[in-house]
């Protein structure tokens, strides 16, 4: 089976399985993340109270954590889930928006990481250096790195907690921190839509799912993202129309469509 047959293999396995991906994300990244999930056939909930968060993860298929909107109360119930879906060997994917931003999101993703044991973090460029080095800073939730800027802290990160690091970017990287491997579709266009970023961390929870292997299931679902988004934004006239024919290419992504677009 090759590598792009392993793809396919995964994608339907998401459309037929319809794992249910547990999010606590932000305010701004919830609607667009649901809608990938859905289009791409996963079940998305977005559940973030304290009074359900253990119940939620434990009966999900795979948890996304992502800081994006920080609050004391979400991070208790991050804490809470992502607890209890590392206990049930549920996959937790990790996404540090912001971090080396401020020292609280600095704080709250050493805490994450430590007591989480995030099975994949993915972020941009200055958010995994940011993880790696605590004196690096953020500009927001932006990047002002390049994907390969990352590469080496992306390795080393994950060889220090386990997790498989993906870094996001013109090129992305997926790392366990012996393998490197790299996504090159995609357009510039992506990073003018919110919580683009987001959205590809919630597609990695839905492959996630079904595939158990970490490193292949990260690369599978940043493929998927790249592609769409590629294929998307070649008949979009800007990131307002990009927004709905992402998810409609997400919907409708096929064997077909991803033979022909995919560059390895």
């Amino acid at each position: 089976m090759t590598s792009i047959d392993r793809l396919v293999r995964d994608l339907n396995l998401v459309r037929k399985q319809s794992p249910l991906v547990h999010n606590i994300t932000n305010y701004v990244a919830m609607n667009n993340s649901a809608n990938a999930l859905l289009a791409v056939g996963a079940s998305p909930v977005m559940a973030h109270s304290t009074d359900e968060a253990a119940e939620m993860a434990g009966i999900a298929s795979s948890l996304v954590i992502n800081i994006g909107t920080l609050d004391a109360g979400w991070v208790s119930a991050m804490l809470i889930a992502g607890k209890t879906a590392l206990e049930r060997q549920i996959p937790v994917i990790f996404d540090p928006v912001g971090a080396g931003a401020t020292a609280y999101r600095s704080q709250v993703c050493t805490q994450i990481i430590e007591e989480c044991k995030p099975s994949i973090i993915r972020g941009n460029a200055s958010e995994i250096i940011a993880l790696f080095n605590a004196g690096a800073k953020t500009k927001g939730v932006d990047s002002t790195n390049a994907s390969e800027d990352a590469l080496n802290p992306a390795k080393a990160l994950a060889r220090e907690s386990g997790s498989t690091v993906v870094v996001s970017g013109e090129t992305d990287y997926i790392t366990d921190g012996i393998t490197v491997e790299t996504v090159k579709n995609g357009n510039p266009m992506m990073a003018r839509v919110t919580g683009m970023g987001c959205t590809a961390s919630a597609i990695v929870g839905a492959f996630a799912a079904v595939n158990p292997n970490r490193l292949e299931a990260a690369t599978h679902a940043m493929f998927v993202m790249g592609i769409a988004g590629e294929t998307a934004a070649g008949y979009s006239k800007g990131n307002g129309t990009l927004q709905v024919n992402f998810l409609d290419m997400l919907f409708n992504l096929d064997e077909e469509i991803i033979r022909k677009q995919i560059r390895l």
